[in-house]
């Protein structure tokens, strides 16, 4: 569908009536109601309540004199009650933003970290000191995956041991990722 000079200048003609989007893009056919509000933007056709409504009536004038004044009577009412609304817009608040963190800065302490057991943090602890400390280009299926230190720094490496079949991490690491629901529980208590 294109815009013909035909169907822009009905667009126009009926948005100067005050014909809704939708009827116009039922008049017009093979147009939906966006495309008629998208071509009525284009030619700066959106503001009804503004002059571009009494000047189509102005320039009619002389073809049809008593129709008119009638329609220029009518118009004016109808804008003020829709110019009252439009007039009036509420600010929504904005939802605050989550704290992004430059990198090469240290990441704030999660709350995961808070609830694991001080016994799986001593065993890993202990496994990272013999971590193998690779990079991520290093990683196969084999090797465990966690992630140790600040991705934004060129200390960051992943621990490298044996990773437990089916699992992406080594035994030390399972053992803290993967916590049985009770152990969970209890902590929260």
């Amino acid at each position: 569908m294109s815009w013909t000079d035909e169907r822009v200048e009905l667009l126009k003609k009926m948005w100067g009536e005050g014909q809704s989007a939708s009827q116009i893009a039922k008049e017009l056919g093979g147009v939906t109601r966006n495309a008629v509000i998208g071509k009525v933007h284009r030619l700066g056709l959106s503001n009804r309540s503004g002059s571009e409504p009494a000047k189509p009536a102005a320039e009619a004038a002389p073809a049809k004199p008593a129709p008119k004044p009638e329609k220029k009577a009518e118009k004016p009412a109808a804008p003020k009650v829709e110019e009252k609304p439009v007039e009036k817009p509420v600010q929504a608040a904005v939802p605050a933003r989550k704290q992004i963190i430059p990198a090469g800065q240290p990441l704030p302490p999660q709350p995961s970290a808070n609830e694991i057991s001080p016994e799986a943090l001593a065993t890993v602890r202990e496994v990272e000191k013999t971590a193998k400390k690779i990079s991520l280009m290093e990683l196969t299926e084999r090797t465990c995956k966690w992630p140790i230190g600040d991705p934004a720094t060129e200390d960051f490496w992943f621990c490298g041991l044996a990773a437990q079949p089916g699992k992406p991490y080594c035994e030390a690491h399972v053992g803290v990722a993967f916590q049985p629901m009770s152990s969970r529980r209890d902590r929260r208590r």
